[in-house]
């Protein structure tokens, strides 16, 4: 699994970006054919004083790609909703299959 993470409008620091990997290794749980992860951390409304985190998670496997989004005021709690709901559809998706 290869995993790419890129900051924009930001410099990300070390603590952030090994927060974003340790949870992504847990993927790995809900799907054995992960090929690539791309997270974007993205600092949004920055001309405005209010900063919005966004994060993005887009998961490359066979035959299908995985795609969230979530914003909120911090970027670790907006990865940890971005993170849930593509288990979610990780799952979903798995049970389509199985069924």
């Amino acid at each position: 699994m290869i995993v790419h993470v890129q900051a924009l409008h930001f410099d990300a620091d070390r603590k952030l970006i090994e927060y974003v990997n340790k949870k992504l290794e847990k993927l790995s749980q809900y799907h054995d054919r992960i090929i690539k992860v791309d997270v974007y951390l993205v600092l949004d409304n920055v001309v405005h004083t209010i900063k919005d985190k966004v994060a993005e998670i887009r998961v490359h496997v066979p035959r299908a790609d995985f795609f969230v989004k979530s914003t909120s005021k911090s970027f670790e709690t907006s990865f940890d909703e971005a993170f849930n709901a593509l288990v979610q559809q990780i799952k979903k998706k798995k049970e389509r299959q199985a069924a």
